[in-house]
């Protein structure tokens, strides 16, 4: 609009224990380039002209696609408590941890000794938790937005358990008289209750025989089956597994192999001829 004179920015992290809020960040133009580490942030940028500042609007900034670090990071746990040490590349003024289930659930914590471990509590078992290890040469609260570096990511199980569910949607297709594609979509995320190591499909003929498990790599969502009898029905079953065990098999998904395998199509050409 012609009649904004500027804008405020305000770049707020999140979780965030210190007492002050953010700095406002006065701006002319319509862009910012701030340089975060990998902790959540949550932007709020508002308008201003001589009769007041408007509404906010808020911007999340997304998760950083990143694998874990766990050759810097390595957590040991303790029943409720986790032990978290690393070895720093340097020595910064301090450290801030952030862990937590997701970005309602995030915790902070700031170090301010020389050490290379330090001990975090309440954690629940079966639950998937992030821990973040930042560095900050300048450990005033509102300076950690500018001044921090995230040093390592991992992820942690405090207590791990077997697969509340299989996966979902099992379906059987391309059918042949001696083979078959089984697909199925991966267990979510808060139904695994531990870290996914792979999947079992398990399958059985009309006469009861039980074909040996099939285990698979927890990235594989398909499999192609073969070495079936022709015309017998099967049934197959899915489960998947962590460290702790295997979950609960999928309901028996029956399909038949034809008598004859796949009929292509057949297709006849004609010609017309003039009278």
């Amino acid at each position: 609009s012609e009649n904004v004179l500027g804008y405020f920015v305000n770049v707020e992290r999140i979780p965030n224990s210190c007492s002050h809020p953010p700095n406002h960040i006065s701006l002319k133009d319509r862009k910012i380039l701030v340089n975060l580490s990998m902790a959540d942030y949550r932007v709020k940028i508002s308008a201003y002209n001589e009769a007041g500042e408007s509404p906010r609007a808020i911007y999340i900034v997304p998760e950083f696609s990143v694998a874990d670090l766990p050759g810097q990071i390595h957590v040991k746990s303790q029943g409720t408590n986790a032990v978290v040490t690393w070895t720093p590349e340097y020595n910064p003024k301090c450290f801030v941890v952030d862990w937590g289930t997701g970005k309602e659930n995030m915790h902070m914590k700031i170090i301010t000794t020389a050490t290379g471990n330090f001990t975090l509590d309440n954690f629940q078992p079966y639950k998937l938790y992030k821990i973040m290890v930042h560095a900050s040469d300048v450990c005033q609260c509102e300076s950690f937005v500018r001044h921090e570096k995230t040093f390592g990511v991992t992820h942690f199980y405090s207590i791990e358990g077997v697969p509340r569910t299989g996966p979902t949607n099992v379906t059987i297709v391309n059918i042949t008289k001696h083979s078959a594609l089984v697909k199925w979509i991966e267990i979510a995320p808060e139904d695994r209750l531990g870290f996914l190591q792979g999947y079992r499909i398990s399958y059985t003929d009309s006469s009861r025989k039980k074909s040996p498990a099939v285990t698979l790599n927890s990235s594989i969502t398909s499999y192609h089956l073969t070495g079936l009898k022709e015309k017998t029905t099967y049934r197959v079953q899915i489960s998947g597994f962590t460290n702790a065990g295997e979950g609960p098999l999928t309901l028996s998904q029956p399909f038949s192999t034809p008598k004859y395998g796949t009929v292509e199509p057949l297709f006849i050409c004609t010609t017309q001829h003039e009278s």
